[in-house]
């Protein structure tokens, strides 16, 4: 008997073209452009550099560690001045400012997320979102507002002559209360991207699985221009 065209003697049986479908890569998406990505990395590491520094000059432990005092101030001064800047040069981005929009948008949809949040309800579909959930929109006016505030009481701490002295011990107040609460803000977003690989992934390479999408974010792709 002759042998069959899909034959390979003495090798692997061939690839049926359903079971390559079924074995390549999974479908993805479009998330974040290399402008929104440099954002993020750059305003991370500021911010970090910002709050390690703090915890160097506040915590005795750490500041014996370290020492060298005075560079520690020079580059929590700069990375405190300069936090803002990647997001203020972002605005040239016509996709940052579009997903500005979006975070700055609270409607119906985020509400029943929260809700849903607070009563642990983990169903399908209780907590439905757009491209940013509820939780990332809150956070994301919570690390704006600070970092604003922060530079300000900052610049107040930094120039001595710019205010009375009343004022600069209320900016100290505010500064040095407002950095513990950013930290601990800080370190719950951090948990929260550990415990999503595919939401990393998304901001280390601009895509994501689409099924991860369609569950995390089903009002993204359905209704993106409308999406809050």
């Amino acid at each position: 008997m002759p042998p069959r065209p899909d034959a390979h003697p003495g090798g692997p049986a061939p690839v049926r073209p359903a079971a390559r479908a079924r074995t390549g890569p999974r479908p993805r998406v479009a998330r974040f452009t290399p402008a929104e990505r440099w954002i993020h990395r750059t305003t991370a590491v500021l911010l970090g550099t910002c709050v390690v520094s703090a915890a160097c000059l506040y915590l005795p432990q750490l500041a014996e560690l370290v020492g060298r005092r005075a560079l520690v101030v020079t580059v929590h001064e700069w990375t405190g001045i300069l936090t803002p800047v990647p997001t203020l040069l972002g605005l040239v981005s016509r996709a940052f400012r579009a997903d500005l929009t979006r975070l700055n948008r609270f409607g119906p949809h985020d509400r029943r997320w929260l809700r849903a949040v607070l009563r642990r309800d983990t169903r399908e579909g209780a907590r439905p979102a757009g491209k940013f959930n509820a939780g990332q929109k809150l956070y994301a006016a919570y690390i704006s507002g600070a970092v604003l505030v922060m530079a300000g009481t900052g610049l107040l701490m930094w120039f001595t002559d710019l205010a009375p002295l009343v004022w600069r011990i209320s900016a100290t107040f505010v500064h040095d209360w407002l950095a513990l609460a950013v930290g601990i803000v800080l370190l719950g977003h951090i948990g929260m991207a550990l415990g999503d690989p595919e939401a990393r992934r998304g901001l280390r390479t601009g895509t994501v699985d689409r099924r991860w999408a369609a569950r995390e974010h089903p009002l993204w792709r359905t209704d993106e221009d409308r999406d809050g």
